[in-house]
């Protein structure tokens, strides 16, 4: 099943394009890695005269465009280099930005560079199964996607299941909780693994970006599980008031899970596809959220809000919006606390 949750899309102040710096820091960071990646591993031979870039969960910009002129900056210098040869004589850039089908492709596509030197195609469709053709793509990209899975996993929402969760998601996770997700998340990654082995050519490389847990952190002792659980609360608070109704909120889970390390490398390992060139903890200014209220409010709505509203209609979710706005103040100390999770650097080279 292909994920149906999207980020707030538009340009309005309360849009994923105008709060995503937290995200763009860590491509910049990444940047000299990407650099250093191409020009080390990469065969510009196998691409001919002309290069396919994609970026796999695009979402709205400005992002997307950051990465994908970084990719294709590095290939530019490369090729002068090994070819002694103008690249914009010699080489033409194809760049597909893929997102599921509800992405706002219209901002996208508003909002590309003026300067961009390459031709551009948007892909709408889950990144959990093909979405271009086999042996197609030089270079793949995905950042701060793959913690969504394709859907809440199933015993997860049985309620004759020991893995029924009545909570939101990560304090008090039972063993069988933690196990459901995490076979949703093998499946998941098992296929989009699968699908970029199929579109990329031999040589091609994958980069892949975003967070993760170190290994033996738990999701709930870090900031973004304590806001999970302080979100959840605020939920409570708004049921109780009669908003929502008490029976739909113990339902409600969400299809996020972010996977530790030694996970995400034994699926890379079983798919067979490819060889990790690169796993890295990478650091950034803003590697963890930021404690201030206003952003945190902001971030929850942008991320969250499209759920909860489709969920239980939009007067709920912008009084649970409130009520986080409320409470924010009071689980700072807490935050201040919370264990690191990690911000990774992947490079798979397809075999």
């Amino acid at each position: 099943m292909a994920p149906t949750y999207t980020v707030a899309g538009g340009k309005g102040p309360n849009s994923y394009s105008q709060h995503s710096t937290y995200q763009r820091a860590l491509l910049e960071v990444a940047r000299e890695k990407i650099n250093e990646a191409i020009s080390t591993k990469l065969d510009v031979n196998l691409a001919s005269n002309r290069f396919s870039i994609a970026d796999f969960g695009c979402s709205t910009g400005p992002n997307t465009f950051l990465a994908v002129q970084n990719i294709i900056d590095a290939v530019e210098e490369k090729y002068r280099k090994e070819m002694q040869h103008n690249p914009n004589d010699n080489i033409e850039f194809q760049v597909l930005f893929n997102d599921h089908f509800k992405n706002d492709f219209n901002t996208l596509f508003q909002t590309l560079p003026l300067t961009k030197k390459y031709f551009v195609s948007g892909v709408p469709g889950s990144f959990f199964g093909r979405v271009l053709p086999r042996d197609s793509l030089h270079v793949g990209h995905c950042s701060y996607s793959l913690h969504w899975l394709s859907q809440v996993p199933k015993e997860i929402e049985d309620r004759n299941s020991p893995a029924w969760n009545k909570d939101i998601h990560c304090t008090g996770f039972t063993e069988e909780v933690a196990e459901a997700y995490h076979n949703q998340f093998k499946i998941d990654m098992g296929s989009f693994l699968r699908a970029r082995g199929e579109e990329l050519i031999s040589g091609g490389l994958l980069f892949l970006l975003g967070s993760c847990l170190p290994d033996g952190i738990k999701m709930s002792e870090t900031m973004k599980g304590m806001l999970l659980d302080f979100m959840g609360n605020c939920l409570h608070d708004v049921a109780e008031e009669g908003l929502i109704d008490q029976e739909e909120l113990v339902s409600l889970n969400f299809p996020i899970y972010p996977a530790h390390v030694a996970e995400f490398k034994s699926v890379i390992e079983d798919n067979g596809c490819f060889t990790i060139e690169a796993f890295e903890r990478i650091s950034h200014a803003n590697e963890e959220l930021p404690l201030d209220p206003e952003f945190l409010v902001t971030s929850h709505k942008i991320t969250f809000g499209g759920i909860l509203e489709t969920r239980f209609g939009k007067e709920a979710m912008e009084k649970t919006m409130e009520r986080i706005e409320e409470k924010c103040q009071d689980i700072l100390p807490q935050l201040a606390n919370a264990k690191s999770g990690m911000q990774y650097f992947i490079m798979l080279r397809k075999i």
